[in-house]
């Protein structure tokens, strides 16, 4: 975690920390945000910028916004200088579209074990593994959807950080006790009869699913640091 205390950044190594993340991020471009008033920087007495952490993170939520929602800067300004609901409305809206993917994905194409394995670069240990902590499944015929196959993908980057299948099962706990929360609040509506309330008990369900995984960060980022 940064300190307080961290000393800022030029623009060069605020890009160079960003590049990774952000493949069209460039010295110009932020100086072009800085002009749209969108990012306040520190100025040396010679005028050069400086960035502070909280700088960096504004600057990290803007380029966020921009690929992830296609949302125009003027729009950005409106939703960073207002209550702070920018990610949380972000994160509403991305999971909005994994459940619609979700959706997608019982009609699309499903994937044989060896076809899963192949794409996504996981080995057949890791893979098993996951399959009997039920964090991956196959439908009834063997076969597994597009859905599964991002599940293992994600799983794949936890464990470049070293979190493997086992690690992964605490958090799919959690996950399940989530989900029988929502499932408590939510059952009249994602089981009604009435099409218009089973969309609106989804669109809810899309909506705290955002809220959920914004209180999880928040509350990791609080008790880990």
């Amino acid at each position: 975690m940064a300190s307080s205390e961290e000393k800022p950044l030029t623009i060069g190594a605020v890009c160079k920390e960003l590049k990774p993340e952000f493949d069209d991020v460039s010295i110009s471009k932020i100086r072009y945000l800085e002009e749209q008033q969108l990012l306040h920087p520190l100025r040396t007495q010679g005028g050069y910028r400086l960035y502070r952490r909280e700088d960096i993170e504004r600057l990290r939520t803007i380029l966020q916004l921009q690929r992830d929602e296609f949302l125009p800067l003027k729009v950005i300004r409106q939703e960073i200088e207002g209550n702070g609901g920018a990610i949380s409305r972000t994160r509403e809206r991305k999971a909005r579209r994994t459940m619609q993917a979700a959706v997608a994905s019982e009609h699309s194409r499903r994937l044989e074990r060896s076809e899963l394995l192949r794409e996504t670069g996981i080995d057949d240990v890791a893979f098993a593994e996951l399959q009997s902590y039920g964090i991956v499944s196959a439908d009834e015929d063997g076969l597994y959807t597009e859905a599964e196959a991002e599940i293992v993908r994600v799983c794949q980057r936890m464990a470049e950080f070293g979190l493997g299948p086992r690690h992964v099962r605490q958090l799919y706990t959690g996950v399940q006790r989530v989900a029988g929360l929502l499932d408590q609040v939510l059952a009249p509506a994602l089981r009604s009869r009435n099409a218009q309330r089973r969309e609106q008990g989804a669109e809810e369900l899309a909506q705290l699913a955002g809220l959920s995984a914004e209180l999880t960060e928040r509350l990791l980022l609080r008790d880990v640091r």
